[in-house]
């Protein structure tokens, strides 16, 4: 019995951990640094995974990705992008199993609490998708003017966002988070919060098989401490959702983000309403001369 004991025991240790790389371009490249830091089996440390440090420059190489893939999603018409984001609910939903089995496994979430996670995230992805070919007529406008002129209010994307996930990581709010800024034809640049990076692999391969332009996407893995800043000094950042509940971290990017006039959205807990959709478009008033 003591045998089959250790052999059961020599087996589990043979368990390959599995490596998770970033997600930038459409593409799972390792971070250029060679960096990796170990993610543990929830309050243990037992090795679960093995994730990418990403580096300033897989941070500016994925702005890059996401600038190149803009003006191209934004192109796609409303109904597509639509169909798009439903896609990506449906996918994730084919992937339950992989992403409650990392949520209990490196969050030490129970399987009830997990399952719940993952309805909310798809029902954030099937309310933008929705969203998608609505809200522009929901916030535009035709404005009442004096004088010959037709004057009417129209969105348009803000361009690459980026996105810095709280430290208490939340699948349902980051999902729901990046389905807000991407459903109007921004692109995004996410770094997700060390605890939750585990999660990259799953979401990865859910973008990856989703129908999604290469680049509209783009997942870090890393340190927040060491990257938080370069989201609000890099200048092809045009917008910024700081998710952190550290108000001095919030302050400083607000400082940062105002050399290049980047839009700072504040942490919310309503990330699924229209009203945060909002936070990622710009508005356009144009007036058009009319009669003789």
């Amino acid at each position: 019995m003591s045998g089959v004991n250790t052999l059961k025991e020599r087996t589990e240790n043979l368990k390959i951990a599995k490596t998770i790389k970033l997600f930038i371009g459409g593409e799972f490249p390792r971070t250029e640094s060679g960096r990796s830091a170990p993610v543990y089996l929830h309050k243990t440390k037992k090795l679960y995974a093995n994730v990418c440090v990403a580096s300033r420059k897989d941070l500016r190489n994925a702005v890059t990705a996401a600038h190149g893939a803009q003006k191209g999603w934004q192109s796609k018409s409303a109904y597509n992008r639509s169909q798009i984001l439903y896609r990506m609910a449906e996918m994730l939903e084919a992937k339950r199993e992989e992403f409650t089995e990392a949520l209990t496994a490196t969050l030490g979430l129970t399987p009830v609490q997990a399952n719940k996670s993952v309805d909310a995230s798809i029902e954030a992805l099937v309310y933008y998708s929705g969203f998608a070919d609505k809200y522009q007529q929901v916030l535009g406008a035709v404005n009442p003017v004096s004088g010959p002129h037709h004057n009417f209010t129209s969105t348009e994307a803000v361009g690459v966002v980026g996105l810095i996930a709280n430290e208490k990581f939340d699948l349902a709010a980051f999902v729901a988070q990046m389905a807000a800024i991407i459903v109007s034809g921004n692109t995004v640049v996410a770094l997700m919060s060390e605890n939750g990076s585990a999660l990259l692999a799953p979401l990865a391969e859910t973008l990856a098989t989703s129908d999604l332009s290469k680049g509209v996407v783009n997942l870090l893995t890393g340190s927040t401490e060491e990257l938080y800043k370069q989201f609000g000094l890099h200048m092809e950042i045009q917008s910024l959702s700081v998710q952190l509940s550290d108000a001095k971290k919030l302050g400083e990017l607000k400082v940062l983000a105002a050399d290049n006039m980047k839009r700072v959205v504040n942490p919310t807990k309503d990330s699924v309403s229209l009203e945060h959709l909002m936070s990622f478009v710009e508005f356009k008033t144009v007036w058009h001369p009319i009669g003789y």
